[in-house]
Protein backbone atom coordinates (compact mmCIF):
# COMPACT_ATOMS: atom_id res chain seq x y z
CA UNK A 1 0.00 0.00 0.00
CA UNK A 2 1.59 3.24 -1.13
CA UNK A 3 1.10 5.99 1.43
CA UNK A 4 2.53 9.42 2.06
CA UNK A 5 4.71 9.59 5.15
CA UNK A 6 4.39 13.30 5.92
CA UNK A 7 0.89 13.32 7.41
CA UNK A 8 0.33 13.34 11.17
CA UNK A 9 -1.72 10.17 10.81
CA UNK A 10 1.07 8.25 9.09
CA UNK A 11 3.77 9.49 11.47
CA UNK A 12 2.02 8.91 14.79
CA UNK A 13 -1.41 7.28 14.66
CA UNK A 14 -1.13 4.73 11.85
CA UNK A 15 1.71 2.72 13.46
CA UNK A 16 -0.32 2.35 16.67
CA UNK A 17 -3.54 1.44 14.83
CA UNK A 18 -1.84 -1.03 12.51
CA UNK A 19 0.20 -2.65 15.28
CA UNK A 20 -2.34 -2.98 18.09
CA UNK A 21 -5.86 -2.51 16.75
CA UNK A 22 -6.04 -4.18 13.34
CA UNK A 23 -5.99 -7.93 12.82
CA UNK A 24 -3.55 -7.92 9.92
CA UNK A 25 -3.83 -11.67 9.32
CA UNK A 26 -7.61 -11.41 9.01
CA UNK A 27 -7.21 -8.47 6.66
CA UNK A 28 -4.75 -10.38 4.50
CA UNK A 29 -7.04 -13.43 4.32
CA UNK A 30 -9.91 -11.23 3.17
CA UNK A 31 -7.73 -9.51 0.58
CA UNK A 32 -6.55 -12.84 -0.83
CA UNK A 33 -10.02 -14.39 -0.85
CA UNK A 34 -11.31 -12.11 -3.63
CA UNK A 35 -10.41 -11.79 -7.30
CA UNK A 36 -10.57 -8.00 -7.21
CA UNK A 37 -10.40 -7.45 -10.95
CA UNK A 38 -13.29 -9.81 -11.67
CA UNK A 39 -15.31 -8.71 -8.66
CA UNK A 40 -14.97 -4.99 -9.40
CA UNK A 41 -15.86 -5.56 -13.07
CA UNK A 42 -19.29 -6.74 -11.92
CA UNK A 43 -20.02 -3.21 -10.70
CA UNK A 44 -17.84 -1.07 -12.93
CA UNK A 45 -19.69 1.40 -15.15
CA UNK A 46 -17.58 1.58 -18.34
CA UNK A 47 -19.08 4.92 -19.34
CA UNK A 48 -18.21 6.60 -16.04
CA UNK A 49 -15.55 9.31 -16.09
CA UNK A 50 -13.96 9.91 -12.71
CA UNK A 51 -14.03 13.60 -11.71
CA UNK A 52 -10.61 15.19 -11.31
CA UNK A 53 -11.24 16.21 -7.70
CA UNK A 54 -11.70 12.53 -6.87
CA UNK A 55 -9.17 10.74 -9.07
CA UNK A 56 -6.28 13.18 -8.58
CA UNK A 57 -6.20 13.23 -4.77
CA UNK A 58 -4.75 11.02 -2.08
CA UNK A 59 -7.34 10.43 0.62
CA UNK A 60 -6.10 9.38 4.06
CA UNK A 61 -2.56 9.28 2.70
CA UNK A 62 -3.28 6.43 0.28
CA UNK A 63 -2.09 7.00 -3.26
CA UNK A 64 -4.97 6.83 -5.78
CA UNK A 65 -7.31 7.32 -2.82
CA UNK A 66 -10.44 5.21 -2.97
CA UNK A 67 -9.62 3.96 -6.45
CA UNK A 68 -7.44 1.26 -4.90
CA UNK A 69 -8.09 -2.16 -3.43
CA UNK A 70 -6.03 -1.25 -0.36
CA UNK A 71 -8.37 1.60 0.55
CA UNK A 72 -11.42 -0.64 0.27
CA UNK A 73 -9.89 -3.41 2.39
CA UNK A 74 -8.60 -1.12 5.14
CA UNK A 75 -11.56 1.28 5.32
CA UNK A 76 -13.73 -0.57 7.84
CA UNK A 77 -10.93 -1.63 10.23
CA UNK A 78 -9.69 1.97 10.50
CA UNK A 79 -13.04 3.80 10.44
CA UNK A 80 -14.31 1.88 13.46
CA UNK A 81 -11.69 3.78 15.50
CA UNK A 82 -12.00 7.12 13.68
CA UNK A 83 -15.60 7.97 14.69
CA UNK A 84 -15.79 8.60 18.44
CA UNK A 85 -17.49 7.36 20.56
CA UNK A 86 -18.12 4.49 18.13
CA UNK A 87 -18.97 4.02 14.46
CA UNK A 88 -22.36 2.27 14.96
CA UNK A 89 -23.52 4.98 17.39
CA UNK A 90 -22.55 7.78 15.01
CA UNK A 91 -24.18 6.18 11.97
CA UNK A 92 -27.31 5.40 13.99
CA UNK A 93 -27.85 9.16 14.37
CA UNK A 94 -28.64 9.34 10.67
CA UNK A 95 -31.19 6.53 10.97
CA UNK A 96 -32.77 8.23 13.99
CA UNK A 97 -33.18 11.49 12.03
CA UNK A 98 -35.48 9.86 9.45
CA UNK A 99 -39.08 10.96 9.99
CA UNK A 100 -40.87 8.99 7.27
CA UNK A 101 -41.42 5.44 6.09
CA UNK A 102 -39.54 5.54 2.78
CA UNK A 103 -40.25 3.00 0.08
CA UNK A 104 -37.23 3.84 -2.08
CA UNK A 105 -33.89 4.91 -0.59
CA UNK A 106 -30.65 6.09 -2.19
CA UNK A 107 -27.44 6.16 -0.14
CA UNK A 108 -24.85 8.40 -1.80
CA UNK A 109 -21.12 7.82 -1.39
CA UNK A 110 -22.03 4.55 0.29
CA UNK A 111 -18.43 3.32 0.48
CA UNK A 112 -18.32 -0.13 2.04
CA UNK A 113 -22.04 0.02 2.76
CA UNK A 114 -22.05 0.41 6.55
CA UNK A 115 -24.88 2.97 6.58
CA UNK A 116 -26.61 1.31 3.62
CA UNK A 117 -26.95 -1.94 5.56
CA UNK A 118 -28.37 -0.08 8.54
CA UNK A 119 -30.94 1.60 6.26
CA UNK A 120 -32.06 -1.78 4.92
CA UNK A 121 -32.38 -3.17 8.44
CA UNK A 122 -34.40 -0.14 9.55
CA UNK A 123 -36.67 -0.30 6.49
CA UNK A 124 -36.69 -3.95 5.38
CA UNK A 125 -39.51 -3.48 2.85
CA UNK A 126 -37.88 -0.51 1.12
CA UNK A 127 -35.84 -0.74 -2.05
CA UNK A 128 -32.34 0.38 -1.02
CA UNK A 129 -29.65 1.45 -3.48
CA UNK A 130 -26.06 2.31 -2.59
CA UNK A 131 -24.02 4.44 -4.99
CA UNK A 132 -20.27 5.04 -4.96
CA UNK A 133 -17.48 6.16 -7.29
CA UNK A 134 -15.18 3.30 -6.25
CA UNK A 135 -15.94 -0.18 -7.65
CA UNK A 136 -13.64 -1.66 -5.02
CA UNK A 137 -15.68 -0.16 -2.21
CA UNK A 138 -18.78 -1.67 -3.80
CA UNK A 139 -17.14 -5.11 -3.80
CA UNK A 140 -16.72 -4.86 -0.02
CA UNK A 141 -20.23 -3.47 0.42
CA UNK A 142 -21.75 -6.33 -1.58
CA UNK A 143 -19.73 -8.87 0.40
CA UNK A 144 -21.08 -7.45 3.69
CA UNK A 145 -24.66 -7.36 2.38
CA UNK A 146 -24.52 -11.00 1.31
CA UNK A 147 -23.01 -12.02 4.63
CA UNK A 148 -25.97 -10.37 6.35
CA UNK A 149 -28.52 -11.63 3.78
CA UNK A 150 -29.65 -8.12 2.96
CA UNK A 151 -30.86 -7.51 -0.62
CA UNK A 152 -29.32 -4.20 -1.65
CA UNK A 153 -28.58 -2.82 -5.10
CA UNK A 154 -25.12 -1.35 -5.68
CA UNK A 155 -24.44 1.24 -8.37
CA UNK A 156 -21.11 2.54 -9.65
CA UNK A 157 -21.81 6.21 -10.28
CA UNK A 158 -21.23 9.89 -9.61
CA UNK A 159 -23.52 11.58 -7.06
CA UNK A 160 -23.41 14.80 -9.08
CA UNK A 161 -25.24 13.25 -12.02
CA UNK A 162 -26.93 10.03 -11.05
CA UNK A 163 -29.15 9.34 -14.05
CA UNK A 164 -32.36 8.26 -12.32
CA UNK A 165 -35.59 10.02 -13.38
CA UNK A 166 -36.99 13.00 -11.46
CA UNK A 167 -38.85 12.23 -8.22
CA UNK A 168 -37.48 8.67 -7.98
CA UNK A 169 -36.82 8.47 -4.23
CA UNK A 170 -38.46 9.07 -0.86
CA UNK A 171 -35.17 9.33 1.05
CA UNK A 172 -31.61 10.20 0.06
CA UNK A 173 -28.75 9.93 2.54
CA UNK A 174 -25.05 10.75 2.55
CA UNK A 175 -22.67 9.66 5.32
CA UNK A 176 -19.17 11.15 5.58
CA UNK A 177 -19.30 12.25 1.94
CA UNK A 178 -19.33 16.04 1.92
CA UNK A 179 -16.08 16.58 3.81
CA UNK A 180 -14.40 14.64 1.00
CA UNK A 181 -15.77 16.79 -1.81
CA UNK A 182 -15.12 20.44 -2.70
CA UNK A 183 -17.96 22.67 -1.45
CA UNK A 184 -19.07 23.49 -5.02
CA UNK A 185 -19.51 19.76 -5.66
CA UNK A 186 -21.42 19.27 -2.41
CA UNK A 187 -23.85 21.99 -3.48
CA UNK A 188 -24.23 20.34 -6.88
CA UNK A 189 -24.96 16.98 -5.24
CA UNK A 190 -27.70 18.54 -3.11
CA UNK A 191 -29.31 20.06 -6.20
CA UNK A 192 -29.31 16.58 -7.72
CA UNK A 193 -30.89 15.23 -4.52
CA UNK A 194 -33.65 17.83 -4.84
CA UNK A 195 -34.36 16.68 -8.40
CA UNK A 196 -34.44 13.02 -7.43
CA UNK A 197 -36.70 13.34 -4.38
CA UNK A 198 -40.47 13.19 -4.46
CA UNK A 199 -42.35 16.09 -2.86
CA UNK A 200 -42.13 15.56 0.91
CA UNK A 201 -39.02 13.42 0.51
CA UNK A 202 -36.13 13.73 2.95
CA UNK A 203 -32.42 14.32 2.46
CA UNK A 204 -30.21 13.53 5.45
CA UNK A 205 -26.48 14.23 5.67
CA UNK A 206 -24.18 12.85 8.37
CA UNK A 207 -20.70 14.33 8.56
CA UNK A 208 -18.17 16.13 10.74
CA UNK A 209 -19.39 18.94 12.98
CA UNK A 210 -18.59 22.09 11.02
CA UNK A 211 -18.57 24.36 14.10
CA UNK A 212 -16.10 22.11 15.91
CA UNK A 213 -13.87 21.73 12.86
CA UNK A 214 -13.70 25.51 12.41
CA UNK A 215 -12.53 25.91 16.02
CA UNK A 216 -10.01 23.03 15.96
CA UNK A 217 -8.07 23.32 12.73
CA UNK A 218 -5.50 20.79 13.94
CA UNK A 219 -8.18 18.10 13.68
CA UNK A 220 -8.42 18.67 9.93
CA UNK A 221 -4.72 17.88 9.57
CA UNK A 222 -4.65 14.53 11.38
CA UNK A 223 -5.94 12.61 8.37
CA UNK A 224 -5.09 13.63 4.84
CA UNK A 225 -8.42 15.16 3.78
CA UNK A 226 -7.85 17.56 0.86
CA UNK A 227 -11.27 19.27 1.11
CA UNK A 228 -12.12 19.20 4.79
CA UNK A 229 -11.11 22.80 5.51
CA UNK A 230 -13.39 24.01 2.74
CA UNK A 231 -16.16 21.87 4.19
CA UNK A 232 -15.55 23.24 7.69
CA UNK A 233 -15.67 26.86 6.53
CA UNK A 234 -19.17 26.57 5.05
CA UNK A 235 -22.63 25.36 6.10
CA UNK A 236 -24.61 22.28 5.08
CA UNK A 237 -27.76 24.17 6.21
CA UNK A 238 -27.01 26.94 3.72
CA UNK A 239 -26.27 24.44 0.96
CA UNK A 240 -29.59 22.69 1.52
CA UNK A 241 -31.50 25.96 1.62
CA UNK A 242 -29.88 27.10 -1.62
CA UNK A 243 -30.83 23.78 -3.24
CA UNK A 244 -34.50 24.42 -2.40
CA UNK A 245 -35.00 22.27 0.68
CA UNK A 246 -37.23 23.40 3.53
CA UNK A 247 -37.43 22.59 7.24
CA UNK A 248 -33.61 22.38 7.29
CA UNK A 249 -32.18 21.56 10.68
CA UNK A 250 -28.76 20.48 11.91
CA UNK A 251 -28.19 18.74 15.23
CA UNK A 252 -24.91 17.91 16.90
CA UNK A 253 -24.05 14.23 17.28
CA UNK A 254 -21.57 13.23 19.99
CA UNK A 255 -19.91 16.67 19.71
CA UNK A 256 -17.66 15.73 16.79
CA UNK A 257 -20.36 15.02 14.21
CA UNK A 258 -23.59 16.51 12.89
CA UNK A 259 -26.74 15.38 11.11
CA UNK A 260 -28.58 17.75 8.77
CA UNK A 261 -32.09 17.03 7.51
CA UNK A 262 -34.09 18.80 4.81
CA UNK A 263 -37.43 18.19 3.10
CA UNK A 264 -38.49 18.81 -0.49
CA UNK A 265 -41.41 21.16 0.03
CA UNK A 266 -44.90 21.07 -1.45
CA UNK A 267 -45.42 23.21 -4.54
CA UNK A 268 -47.33 25.89 -2.60
CA UNK A 269 -44.40 26.15 -0.20
CA UNK A 270 -41.92 26.98 -2.95
CA UNK A 271 -40.69 30.52 -3.29
CA UNK A 272 -41.90 32.50 -6.29
CA UNK A 273 -38.48 32.18 -7.95
CA UNK A 274 -38.41 28.39 -7.47
CA UNK A 275 -41.97 28.01 -8.74
CA UNK A 276 -41.27 29.92 -11.97
CA UNK A 277 -38.06 27.91 -12.42
CA UNK A 278 -40.05 24.66 -12.15
CA UNK A 279 -42.64 25.93 -14.67
CA UNK A 280 -39.90 26.94 -17.10
CA UNK A 281 -38.27 23.52 -16.75
CA UNK A 282 -41.56 21.77 -17.51
CA UNK A 283 -42.18 24.05 -20.52
CA UNK A 284 -38.69 23.40 -21.88
CA UNK A 285 -39.14 19.63 -21.58
CA UNK A 286 -42.48 19.80 -23.40
CA UNK A 287 -40.92 22.00 -26.11
CA UNK A 288 -38.05 19.53 -26.51
CA UNK A 289 -40.51 16.66 -26.88
CA UNK A 290 -42.13 18.50 -29.80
Amino acid sequence: MAVRKDTIFEQFLAPFVKTFLIDKDKLRRFYESIDWDAASDRFRNPSLTYPTYYASQNFHGIEKGYLSVEAAVSYDPITQYALPPGEPLVRQALIDAIQSQPRRILDLGCGTGSTTLMLKRAFPYAEVIGLDLSPYMLVVADHKAKQNRLPIQWRHGNAEQIGFPDASFDLITASLLFHETPPAIARKILRECYRLLRVGGEVIVLDGNQKVLRQTEWLTQIFEEPYIQGYASESVDAWMGAAGFGAVRTQDVWVMHQVTRGVKPLAHQLTETELFADIEAIDSRQWAMG
